[in-house]
């Protein structure tokens, strides 16, 4: 199929792909899945709801030839999808995409990090929102020790993985964590990125008091630490990124509710079910699942969806205010992935 990209309404281009593999999760994370609304008779999707893998990788050679560079497999908890290995052994074959990442909350990493590796596996996130063990567990609300992450990241680095961490920040849960956080993946010169509260879905009780901007986060890490900012290394990158000075670690901030990069995202996701959204904060998205599983070829396919691209004029960031954060439909964090 012939290479062409899509452009939206702002000029924006789509080379930026999530695509989330499934629903479920085993952390119960108070600013994402509560217990209280994904609890024991949570009825998540069935397995012949989520896309299969060939169905995904027929989607990813579309999207390829359609301008997309990146995917970044999420969940959910994407470790928690059987065989996952066999899909990225597909994705990566694919000619043309030039990286393929995997967002997980770590718990898992230690067993599957040599299995990731070597079906072509280049990097992976990990979320880890504390170091203090008892407000860990308080926060994944299931009991999972700092530890257990911990050796999965160390296990990834073992066989050759590259490690970046994630931490969403939140007033009066975890904010007095930053430093210690800073501190600790600075040794371990690995990067860290400070991840904003953002106001995704309905369920996790958002509120700008219980942000923590971009601007703060500097100001403490600045006390301590002699930062320099370092240039953006692709068009969309939504990381604001600085180096310790005189080292090769470098910590980042996706400052999503005090910064919007909304001017350059160039990220589309597509949710386990096979809907595809423009943005995070959407509230409804195109059916792809439905497509596949007729028989349109991948032309026809390409002809139904471009169109949805083309009309995107998302700016949520830009235009977010108190009402619209609180009363806006918002599809939830869990189903669509980071």
């Amino acid at each position: 199929m012939k290479e062409f990209l899509l452009i939206d309404k702002f000029g924006r281009p789509l080379q930026d792909l999530r695509i989330s593999v499934t629903d479920r999760c085993n952390f119960r994370c108070t600013y994402c899945m509560p217990k209280e609304i994904f609890g024991k008779d949570f009825k998540f999707m069935p397995k012949d709801h989520l896309l299969s893998f060939e169905e995904i990788e027929r989607l990813a050679k579309i999207f390829v030839g359609l301008g997309v560079k990146k995917i970044r497999l999420t969940g959910g908890e994407p470790l928690l999808r059987r065989n996952l290995p066999e899909l990225i052994e597909k994705l990566v074959a694919i000619d043309g995409l030039e990286d393929i990442g995997v967002t997980t909350n770590g718990s898992l990493l230690e067993r599957q990090a040599k299995a990731l590796k070597e079906a072509g596996l280049k990097r992976v996130n990990v979320s880890l929102d504390s170091l203090d063990d008892g407000k860990f567990q308080s926060i994944n609300d299931v009991g999972v020790s700092t530890e257990r992450v911990l050796r999965g990241i160390q296990k990834a680095q073992e066989v050759g993985l590259v490690v970046k961490m994630n931490m969403v920040v939140k007033k009066g849960l975890n904010d007095q964590d930053i430093i210690p956080m800073a501190t600790y993946f600075k040794n371990q010169e690995i990067q860290l990125r400070f991840i904003e509260f953002m106001d995704v879905g309905r369920s996790n009780g958002w509120d700008f008091q219980h942000v923590i901007t971009k601007k703060e986060i500097f100001e403490q890490l600045s006390q301590h630490f002699d930062l320099e900012a370092v240039d953006p290394s692709y068009l969309g990158e939504v990381a604001k990124r600085y180096r310790y000075v005189g080292t090769d670690t470098e910590v980042g901030f996706i400052p999503s509710v005090s910064e919007s990069f909304c001017s350059t995202c160039t990220r589309g996701r597509i949710s386990a079910d096979g809907k595809f959204y423009t943005c995070l904060f959407a509230s409804g998205g195109f059916d792809l699942k439905e497509l596949v599983r007729s028989n349109l070829s991948d032309e026809e396919l390409t002809a139904a969806f471009s169109p949805t691209w083309e009309s995107r004029g998302d700016r949520y960031s830009d235009e977010r205010t108190a009402e619209t954060a609180k009363n806006k439909p918002k599809i939830e964090m869990s189903y669509i992935g980071g």
